[in-house]
């Protein structure tokens, strides 16, 4: 398994870090409520795996929202949630004026808006300390098993995938959520590079 050295690890985290904070801001204002995200915990698994582990751990339904983005580094970029969790952060968006079968047809949108948000600004925060240009397509919204969310485009299970775990605190609301990068192995090597190239100029 691609693995990165302490000092690598160290460098990543403190990047996604910031962009995490970034995030955390721009969801405050959309929820008017003061969200905090928890520093990230990162692991690097197998697609199987990671998939695997999603699984055990929630043994429920996930909703996931994707982005594919390209430049010096390719990735599809996935928020995932538990589902129940997804209606319950697009209430607190839209307020409790909103009846039920209301909120569940403005789900995909509003979730397709923050995982827009919260991706971007992990990638974007990449983006800016690697001194790079990343592209991103639009926000795509799924529902299903953690497998159905990590199989997108049917590509290689032997894929890493660079696991973001992320607690968010929305008012009394605590809501995990992870953010999944899904690298092959030209891609993890670029991100290695990269990230020696950040440890170098500082």
């Amino acid at each position: 398994m691609f693995e990165l050295t302490e000092l690598q690890h160290d460098a990543l985290v403190e990047i996604f870090n910031m962009g995490v904070g970034s995030a955390a801001n721009a969801m405050s204002r959309i929820v008017n409520e003061e969200v905090a995200m928890s520093v990230p915990r990162i692991t690097f698994q197998n697609r199987a795996d990671a998939a695997m582990a999603l699984g055990d751990r929630e043994s429920r339904r996930i909703s996931g929202v994707s982005q594919r983005y390209e430049g010096s580094l390719s990735t599809d970029a996935v928020l995932m949630f538990p589902e129940e969790k997804s209606l319950e952060i697009v209430r607190l968006m839209v307020g409790d004026a909103v009846p039920m079968e209301e909120l569940t047809e403005m789900e995909q949108e509003a979730m397709s808006e923050i995982g827009n948000i919260i991706l971007n600004a992990c990638v974007g925060t990449l983006a800016n300390i690697f001194n790079t240009e990343l592209q991103g397509s639009l926000p795509n919204y799924m529902v299903g098993s953690s497998s159905d969310i990590l199989s997108i485009g049917d590509k290689s299970t032997d894929d890493i995938v660079l696991m973001l775990h992320i607690d968010f605190a929305i008012e009394k609301h605590r809501i995990d959520g992870y953010v999944a990068f899904l690298l092959d192995m030209m891609s993890m090597h670029d991100l290695r590079q990269h990230i020696d190239n950040y440890l170098a100029g500082i």
